[in-house]
């Protein structure tokens, strides 16, 4: 196995977390912030989700899907346009509210989609490839995407886990 393809089998597991931790869940659920203070799952899914969007279509060269695939404004969220939630004060988490399930998972899906074909089609000379200079050392593709996808998978265990907390089970 490759590593490409071992990065490929990392992402092929988040849909089904992500799907777990929202699915049956009502708008007033998604949006619920356990303790009055901790943030939703309907924010945890957006911000893991606008994360794989956005760092990915940086490092791919492409535009983000929450843009180019009319997300931004179908949910017409009161945050500047490429907002990924880094650093959200509590009136921020707040402003991420969706009105079902299936709109988290649409926009999900549709990143996903697109960042299964790109990593399916790496070989593992292309995870050499310096994606950010800006750091020391600089980011290479293999190290983005282990960022991202470890990211998206603690997200989505913060969301199952607050999902546990508003239903009980």
């Amino acid at each position: 196995m490759t590593s490409a393809e071992v990065l490929g089998e990392a992402l092929s597991r988040l849909p089904d977390l992500v799907r777990s931790a929202v699915e049956g869940l009502d708008a007033r659920q998604l949006s619920e912030r356990p303790g009055g203070s901790a943030n939703s799952v309907a924010w945890l899914v957006w911000h893991l989700t606008r994360v794989e969007d956005s760092h990915l279509a940086d490092a791919f060269d492409r535009d983000e899907v929450w843009s180019a695939d009319g997300f931004a404004e179908r949910w017409g969220l009161d945050l500047p346009r490429e907002d990924t939630g880094f650093g959200h004060s509590s009136a921020q988490v707040d402003a991420v509210q969706v009105d079902s399930a299936q709109q988290l998972l649409e926009y999900f899906d549709a990143v996903h989609q697109v960042v299964e074909r790109l990593v399916g089609q790496l070989g593992d000379a292309d995870l050499e490839r310096v994606v950010d200079e800006q750091w020391d050392p600089p980011v290479t593709l293999l190290v983005r995407l282990v960022s991202v996808i470890d990211d998206a998978v603690q997200h989505a265990g913060q969301a199952a886990y607050a999902r546990g907390i508003l239903t009980g089970t």
